[in-house]
């Protein structure tokens, strides 16, 4: 299994936010959106950086309330790890679990091309999951599904 997979179930449209947005406006954004994080775009629409909840927790942590006007280039994570539509989903789970995050944009051609969170990855491993285990119980007791019995008592 593949992240273009996971990418094919999801919204096109990716949620970006610039490095000047406040981080009190940013809030809002994940809030609409209901999301829990995203890619920072420059100009040029490159990547250049990602934010999230955390971030946001680091910097109330560290600012206080003034933390809300300050821009999203104060809190963003620089050289966070991205993967490729062509990665794996056990690569992907590999990243995540060892460099600690919940998202990671998908980057191909060197173009923004997505966001993946954990939550997308655990879905498709559980959809995966089922249907190996539907597929097994299919073969256990003779039956395909949406077919005749290959083999009955």
């Amino acid at each position: 299994m593949h992240v273009f997979v996971i990418m094919k179930h999801k919204d096109r449209a990716v949620v970006t936010t610039g490095p000047d947005r406040t981080i009190a406006s940013l809030a809002g954004l994940l809030t609409t959106h209901r999301i829990g994080a995203v890619p920072v775009t420059g100009e040029d629409g490159a990547l250049v950086g990602i934010i999230g909840e955390r971030d946001i927790v680091r910097g109330i942590a560290e600012h206080g309330a003034a933390a809300l006007s300050l821009p999203v280039e104060r809190l963003m994570v620089t050289g966070a790890p991205t993967c490729r539509p062509t990665d794996t989903i056990r690569e992907v789970m590999s990243v995540m679990t060892s460099q600690r995050v919940r998202h990671l944009p998908v980057i191909d051609d060197g173009r923004l091309r997505g966001i993946i969170s954990i939550g997308d990855v655990v879905k498709q491993r559980l959809e995966a999951i089922e249907s190996e285990a539907e597929d097994l119980r299919g073969y256990v007791t003779g039956v395909e599904l949406g077919n005749v019995a290959m083999f009955q008592r």
